[in-house]
């Protein structure tokens, strides 16, 4: 039986891999986008339990997919941690404006990671 449903969103396969991998093992049933554009569209039909999206994407970034997400009365209450490069104070403040509701820097640890997603899931 799934955990729960994660949508994660990164550009970089790498990460899509480890990502979908790591949550996988952890019992997790995973959904991947590779930009903003899709992972509104996706979020919107796979209804996932909670998002990773990274920032620095191709057609929208993860702060407007945010944004979106948090004003879709279909997407709005699904959380949303930002996962990504950008590790400055302003960068953080764009992120809590956009409505995420947590934010990661990378690099990572995929456990700790799982750890925040199991601790948002339990909410």
């Amino acid at each position: 039986m799934s955990r729960g449903k994660v949508l994660v969103v990164d550009d970089e396969e790498y990460i899509q891999h480890i990502l979908n991998f790591s949550f996988g093992a952890e019992g997790y049933e995973v959904v991947t986008a590779a930009d903003g554009e899709e992972a509104v569209a996706k979020a919107r039909n796979e209804k996932p339990d909670i998002i990773v999206l990274d920032i620095m994407m191709p057609k929208m970034d993860g702060y407007e997919a945010c944004r979106k997400l948090k004003s879709d009365p279909k997407t709005k209450d699904i959380p949303v941690i930002l996962l990504t490069a950008k590790g400055r104070d302003v960068d953080r403040k764009l992120g809590s404006e956009a409505g995420a509701d947590d934010y990661v820097v990378k690099p990572f640890s995929p456990g700790r990671l799982i750890e925040r997603v199991d601790g948002m899931m339990k909410r």
